[in-house]
């Protein structure tokens, strides 16, 4: 799937079950509130987005701790939930996607190659999910590749909880 087609479904599964999003970006530099925003109407649904590119950045806006950051890195599954965590509390959004990874041709490491991506989306007060991805690929190819697995994480959660509400009634 493409971004617009990602975008447009995730857009009316937010729609059709009255959510908001907002974004904590941080390797895609706020090209997943871009490709939301690209969508004529998507101002009933996308509340903003956060570019938190430098680790001062996650902490400043987002609320998230610098010991965290120092202990697991800014590339982890706990930043990247403390991040979905701080642009919940700060946007007051119901949902939130958060993205941090090494896009590249630099900044990898042994154990945090380029192309380590953790991506996590979640609800208020609910664990976010989260998801590790080791995308090749020049930089461009990464951040796309970033956005649309973001993109199809939040589908997910919203369909995972669509099915939840209706084995409910």
């Amino acid at each position: 799937m493409s971004f617009e087609e990602h975008s447009r479904s995730l857009l009316e599964l937010s729609r059709q079950n009255k959510l908001t999003l907002v974004t904590a970006e941080s390797c895609t530099g706020g090209l997943i509130a871009g490709a939301l925003t690209e969508i004529a109407g998507s101002s009933d649904v996308v509340w903003g987005g956060f570019v938190t590119y430098a680790n001062e950045a996650k902490t400043a806006v987002l609320g998230v701790p610098s010991a965290l950051i120092e202990e697991k890195g800014a590339v982890s599954e706990e930043v990247v939930c403390a991040m979905v965590k701080g642009a919940l509390e700060k946007s007051g959004a119901s949902m939130a996607v958060a993205v941090s990874g090494v896009a590249g041709p630099g900044g990898g490491s042994p154990e945090k190659p380029v192309g380590t991506v953790w991506i996590a989306a979640g609800l208020n007060n609910e664990t976010p999910r989260t998801v590790l991805c080791r995308f090749q690929g020049d930089r461009s190819s990464v951040r796309t590749q970033t956005v649309n697995s973001a993109l199809a994480l939040c589908e997910k959660l919203i369909l995972s909880i669509s099915s939840l509400d209706s084995d409910k009634s």
